[in-house]
């Protein structure tokens, strides 16, 4: 596998929220905004980052039967890192995820690549891997969030996008119940896509 298509696979063939489907605590609970979830993609993409970079480096060290809690140790000092550099340089996105920024540390995305990629390979296809898997997680929330916050408050990013009121907003979609809908609905598109395909290929 190139390092291109490393990297492309986890924005597409193995996206971590629509074809993986995991992480979707975070997922399902800060899409309301797409601050929320840009803020949400980038701490992920560094603690993943950083993670696969140093388990990957203490590979053959690590004896096998005490990998994973020091998997664990790994992941939770970067999460602890970088809860401490949000709280300090972005107060508001801070207290906007709260809680779903140290529940990073039991993301299985993160321990999942941490087991089956970035303990079998070298640095830097463990780095290209996370930035690819950051990258997909990323987008994904950011197009979940864009269809809650356009469809339940009619912002985007925080920005007025009906000036002229033509629509009302539907509430619910800002709610938990739209995170579910909205994920439903893309998943039902991009899974009809999909076979849409399949069935075009094997004609």
């Amino acid at each position: 596998m190139s390092k291109m298509q490393n990297f492309l696979k986890g924005i597409i063939k193995e996206n971590p929220i629509f074809v993986l489907l995991l992480g979707m605590c975070p997922t399902l609970a800060i899409s309301n905004t797409v601050e929320n979830a840009i803020g949400m993609g980038i701490a992920f993409t560094v603690v993943l980052l950083l993670s696969n970079i140093i388990i990957s480096l203490i590979r053959n060290f690590v004896p096998d039967e005490v990998r994973i809690p020091s998997y664990i140790v790994v992941i939770a000092s970067l999460v602890t890192m970088v809860e401490f550099a949000m709280h300090a340089f972005a107060v508001d996105l801070y207290d906007s995820l709260g809680l779903f920024i140290p529940l990073i540390i039991v993301n299985c995305i993160i321990l999942g690549r941490a087991e089956s990629y970035a303990s079998k390979n070298n640095p830097l296809n463990s780095a290209i891997d996370a930035l690819g898997m950051g990258a997909g997680f990323t987008l994904g929330l950011m197009l979940i969030a864009t269809f809650r916050e356009l469809l339940g408050n009619g912002t985007w990013l925080g920005f007025d996008m009906q000036p002229f009121n033509l629509i009302e907003p539907a509430g619910i979609f800002a709610s938990p119940p739209g995170a579910f809908l909205t994920l439903g609905l893309l998943l039902g598109i991009i899974n009809a896509i999909k076979n849409k395909k399949a069935k075009k290929a094997t004609e």
